[in-house]
């Protein structure tokens, strides 16, 4: 199941994770030193770039007549969207910015391109899910609730579904996303379920007549006679951001080797063993610099997590001092392509769709869900949690080329003890 002892997981010993603490510490501690104007430079051209971006694809897409300019507003548009949720709207709304102190580029003032209000969003996802990452029973983002990502979750039949209920939550994720935020609000207000009239209601149905206004019905009414072919451009470049968002996003925490923990681990979790959970939790994405940009650098979801308050143009220097610390401490740095990391995200999708019985990895040691208790029994190695996965890895290995060797010379299968 999820980990408990993150010590005994991890293969270090207290004295061990304090010093790797220290040696993030100091990491903030350099970066928050050195920031100034090409930061400040940066913001403000992905602002301006963004803006260009989306002016230039309404202008297209007002004026075109033929399909071809027609696809490149969508195109425009949904770069533009893109561009506003992920590296604008998503970094800004952390604080990664407020040093600035400039009252447009704010986390208290900045009101994202989004179906969810900005205000919900900072507190069902700042808050919450950055606080208690990949703790069952704290962090909702752990499916969103509505997906079986844990064996810690007990399987219900409703399960089954959701192989498909990914796909629909894909095309759908920005109203998701809303929903989800408010529902954590109204929880975290005390607001009972059976109340509906309340404050985050009124400020989600504002937010969704102010969106669906705005991209469905004024921009595509002034390009007159177009209205349906705007409209249906409009939609478009709101599904493709959709998706995107929903590639990129989870591959944050769902990939093999992001670590699920329990609520037992957060009773003495000290703020170094906070640092080593948002580690083995997060999942990074290989990316050269334009996905990085159009992904707001959550191919750095690992450095991300460990300073979410630190400016995303800073992710790639720091995402190096990170690999050098996990080298020294023999801990694993979770990366791989971006199909590779959603592939493996789905497969875990269709396996939890079915029950436990059915699977045929331990609770405690599967891809997408593993504990401390994986290594009871396991000869002791050298090292640390990187060398015993390793190990692990290495003996699985070794237990299949002999299973089956058994079965080749066994034609009865009676030596045949694998499970289904």
């Amino acid at each position: 199941m999820a980990i408990t002892d993150i010590r005994a997981f991890s293969h270090l010993n207290e004295f061990e994770i304090e010093a790797f603490g220290r040696e993030l510490d100091q990491i903030r501690t350099d970066i928050e030193r050195s920031l100034g104007a090409r930061d400040a430079d940066y913001i403000r051209r992905v602002i301006r770039t963004q803006r260009g971006v989306e002016i230039a694809a309404r202008l297209v897409l007002g004026v075109a007549r033929r399909r071809a300019p027609r696809l490149a507003g969508t195109l425009l548009l949904a770069t533009a969207k893109i561009l506003e949720m992920m590296e604008l709207g998503h970094n800004i709304t952390h604080g990664q910015w407020d040093w600035m102190n400039d009252p447009e580029i704010h986390s208290t003032t900045w009101e994202w391109d989004f179906a969810g209000p900005s205000a919900h969003w900072k507190h069902a996802h700042n808050y919450v899910h950055h606080t208690y990452t990949n703790v069952y029973g704290m962090d909702d983002d752990l499916g969103f609730v509505i997906l079986r990502t844990t064996r810690d979750e007990p399987w219900r039949p409703i399960h089954l579904a959701q192989p498909v209920v990914g796909l629909i939550l894909a095309a759908s994720f920005e109203w998701a996303i809303a929903v989800h935020d408010w529902s954590a609000e109204r929880r975290h207000l005390g607001i009972p379920r059976t109340q509906l009239r309340s404050k985050p209601t009124g400020e989600l149905v504002g937010k969704f007549t102010r969106q669906i206004g705005k991209d469905l019905l004024l921009y595509p009414a002034l390009s007159g006679r177009r209205f349906r072919k705007t409209l249906a451009a409009n939609a478009s470049a709101l599904l493709l951001r959709n998706l995107w968002s929903y590639l990129v996003i989870m591959c944050g925490h769902f990939p093999d080797g992001a670590e699920k923990f329990t609520t037992e681990h957060l009773r003495a979790e000290t703020r170094a063993e906070w640092y080593l959970r948002q580690l083995l939790g997060s999942a990074n994405f290989t990316a050269g610099p334009t996905m990085a940009l159009m992904s707001g650098n959550l191919c750095y979801q690992i450095e991300h997590h460990l300073f979410p308050d630190l400016p995303s143009n800073r992710l790639p220097e720091i995402a190096t001092r990170v690999r050098a610390l996990c080298d020294k401490y023999d801990l694993p740095y979770t990366t791989a392509p971006l199909l590779t990391q959603f592939a493996l995200t789905y497969r875990t999708i269709c396996k939890l769709a079915l029950p436990d019985h059915l699977l045929q990895r331990t609770s405690d040691d599967a891809p997408e869900t593993r504990s401390e208790r994986k290594f009871l029994g396991a000869d002791p190695t050298p090292g640390g949690l990187r060398t015993a996965l390793a190990a692990g890895r290495k003996r699985r290995t070794l237990f299949r080329v002999l299973g089956s060797q058994n079965r080749r010379t066994d034609p009865s299968g009676a030596g045949d003890n694998s499970r289904p």
